[in-house]
């Protein structure tokens, strides 16, 4: 393996195309495209009409084992498999959801791949980029002043104001806002009441933007945000505060996707960025539609694990009328995240790591962290749609630990399982990847929803907790089955079900590694998004605030004389 400078190294060493360029080589008009600089730009929804007969590509979506603190190379795999598409000549675009600047200046990092299969220009996408998370933020914000200006001015439509779920946001990491009170200081600040912020991501508001086909159904949506209940338990909606359309017009230019580029110039069309364990974790509706239009191959990436992202993609986000289920799944692994569900060694966010373990071959521990690898294998099998392992190769891997990933993988029901190099190399890099992809393309596609709409919510529940993570059983609080019955009885028991749990564990306890069994999977509350259209329901307790590290990235990043950003990753 060659010394591959860092991330902002090559992004910045990377030589850009004009975005107009990027566009026409894709078929996007000029009249289509509105220009963010040199080097970004918005598609135009008009794009959609004149595209309205043309066949979809092939959909493929790239998920991931459970998640570990040494990160799998989700990203990194889906920018270097259509890298790898392109070099075989094929017509590829790839999706991506937009990174919240939280992570970026906190522990996590970027979201725009790394090495040399990187969507640029990496500085903007994981900084401001095109101000659509922004104007979630104030669409978002104008509801919530909405709100508490309703109660102040007599309270007219009876809220309660225990019962209001819609909470401010901010797109930056900052645990003092998780939980605050409001409205002191007299009358004319308002009614004091107990809240906090979520970041932006978290907001239902970005849920809507990522699931809506048009601007017409953004705004139907927008209006059905159920901001609060009243005293006596029915819903106030966006709509009853007479606010949606004024959310809606801060929403008109975030709802067009952004176009941007990889490393090779290939086209990225990058937009909405929803929380994968709180929402449901993939990029917007409207990037997919356009996409599959343009495109033979369309490359997407689902968020966390396949039990959370790719879990949601299938059953919320393929729901959405218009949009086809996907042709091939690609489940991204590493040998040393399997080693660690293996038991090898520890990993946790901002701790040192054994690195005598980490380099040391472990067949065995790769054995037995493999059962997580099967499992997700399993899970996606279950949707009916063929799957092949991406194994993100690493310097220390051996033969002998990659020979055990493919037999487990290929026994679990994977139609192959290859080595990708993409960080290192780029498009060559992924060259047998997108064969193998093109290969499982062309097979047989039986693709069916998990559940039906029209099962109970408890049932729904259920179906995901013992099927997808492998949960002996449920167990509901008083909490939830008082918020069940109430969402019944009002009509949206026949919503899709968006967990919300830990990413780094198949259960709801992050200590739980490799494939956990027999567990009681507990449901402390169940929540609405009746605008994105999902019941959350809650898996122990979830954070919509992250907080920042005893160093967060952000001490690096700085800029010099000259104006160059440096130290971003």
């Amino acid at each position: 393996m060659k010394n591959v400078p860092s991330d902002l190294d090559i992004a910045q060493s990377s030589k850009l195309k004009p975005i107009f360029e990027i566009a026409k080589k894709i078929g996007i008009k000029e009249n289509e495209l509105e220009l963010y600089g040199k080097y970004k730009a918005k598609i135009s929804l008009s794009i959609l009409g004149r595209l309205k007969d043309k066949p979809f590509g092939k959909y493929i979506d790239v998920t991931a084992i459970t998640p570990t603190p040494l990160g799998e190379g989700k990203t990194v795999t889906t920018i270097g498999l259509s890298l790898g598409l392109n070099k075989l000549k094929k017509k590829v675009i790839t999706t991506l959801r937009q990174p919240s600047m939280g992570p970026v200046f906190g522990i996590k990092g970027g979201a725009a791949g790394g090495g040399y299969s990187q969507v640029l220009p990496m500085e903007d996408i994981n900084l401001h980029f095109t101000g659509d998370i922004h104007a979630v933020g104030a669409a978002n914000n104008l509801l919530a002043a909405f709100i508490d200006n309703s109660i102040a001015k007599g309270n007219k439509l009876n809220i309660n104001p225990d019962t209001i779920i819609t909470r401010r946001v901010v797109d930056i990491s900052d645990r003092a806002l998780r939980q605050i009170k409001t409205g002191f200081g007299g009358e004319e600040n308002g009614t004091p009441r107990d809240t906090g912020f979520d970041i932006t991501v978290a907001s239902e508001v970005m849920a809507i933007l990522a699931l809506s086909k048009d601007l017409s159904d953004l705004r139907i949506r927008i209006g059905k945000i159920i901001a609060a209940f009243t005293y006596d338990g029915g819903p106030v909606t966006a709509q009853d505060l007479k606010c949606a359309g004024a959310m809606t017009v801060l929403l008109k230019d975030a709802i067009k996707p952004n176009l941007v580029q990889t490393t090779e110039n290939t086209p990225c069309i990058m937009h909405a960025g929803p929380f994968a364990n709180i929402a449901h974790g993939n990029n917007s509706i409207l990037a997919d539609m356009i996409a599959l239009k343009l495109a033979d191959y369309v490359v997407t990436e689902s968020g966390f694990g396949a039990d959370c992202g790719a879990e949601k993609f299938m059953d919320i986000k393929c729901r959405v009328e218009g949009l086809k289920p996907p042709d091939a799944v690609v489940i991204v692994c590493s040998v040393r995240a399997l080693k660690m569900h293996g038991g090898a060694f520890k990993a946790a966010p901002g701790k040192k790591i054994n690195e005598e373990a980490l380099k040391k071959e472990d067949v065995e521990a790769v054995k037995k962290g493999g059962a997580n690898l099967e499992k997700h294998i399993e899970n996606m099998k279950l949707f009916g749609v063929p799957v092949v392992v991406a194994i993100n190769r690493f310097l220390y891997d051996t033969d002998s630990e990659i020979a055990v990933i493919k037999e487990i993988a290929v026994k679990a029901g994977a139609s192959d399982a290859v080595v990708s190099e993409v960080w290192e190399k780029g498009g060559e890099g992924g060259i047998e990847l997108a064969k193998a992809v093109i290969k499982i393309c062309g097979e047989k596609s039986d693709f069916r929803f998990l559940y039906p709409l029209d099962m109970p919510i408890e049932k729904k529940i259920e179906t995901i907790a013992k099927k997808i993570y492998g949960a002996k059983e449920v167990n509901y609080s008083a909490e939830a089955k008082k918020k069940i019955e109430h969402y019944t009885k009002l009509g949206y028991d026949k919503l899709p079900i968006c967990m919300a749990k830990t990413h780094l564990s198949l259960s709801h306890d992050p200590e739980l590694k490799g494939r956990p069994s027999d567990f009681i999977l507990p449901i402390r509350d169940v929540r609405i998004s009746a605008g994105a259209g999902f019941l959350y329901p809650l898996c122990g307790e979830m954070r919509t605030m992250p907080g920042l590290p005893s160093v967060p990235a952000g001490t690096k990043v700085d800029i010099d004389s000259d104006g160059k950003i440096v130290g971003l990753f």
